[in-house]
């Protein structure tokens, strides 16, 4: 048995797309992984009742986060989250939400919200750095985070 790399991975999804007139689909890629011999199998769960358990999970994760107020407390009437997740909740067994209004008014969790934010910035700066047109926004996220 053989360990999947990063780049055998990458080898079967290069093909899969090319497979396929150059695009690369999910229903292409779960297709090909149900071959047990492939390296894409490894990366799938094949009990259908953990998958399904999986998949409820996430269904769960989107509804909360699909889930907004308007919380006239924090001085605006624009909808917010009514909850968000902290990378430190993450951490936990499950995970967790907190509710949006109590971050915001604790100066503790309301700076990881803030550094967690300046993550993701960074994140999509690296992800489309590329594109020059953005340079500006880049360019003020740096400055904020500086600050």
């Amino acid at each position: 048995m053989t360990i999947a790399t990063k780049d055998s991975i990458a080898e079967e999804l290069e093909s899969i797309r090319e497979l396929h007139g150059g695009l690369l689909r999910p229903e292409d890629v779960v297709e090909f992984a149900r071959d047990a011999t492939t390296h894409l199998h490894r990366q799938f769960t094949w009990d259908d009742g953990e998958a399904a358990e999986q998949w409820r999970l996430e269904e769960a994760r989107k509804v909360i986060r699909l889930v907004v107020t308007v919380a006239k407390n924090l001085g605006n009437d624009r909808p917010l989250p009514m909850y968000v997740s902290l990378s430190s909740d993450r951490k936990q067994p499950g995970g967790g939400y907190r509710p949006f209004v109590d971050v915001m008014t604790n100066e503790q969790l309301r700076d990881e919200l803030f550094r967690q934010a300046i993550g993701e910035f960074k994140r999509v700066k690296k992800r489309y750095e590329e594109l020059k047109e953005l340079k500006p926004i880049f360019d003020a996220i740096e400055q904020v985070d500086a600050a």
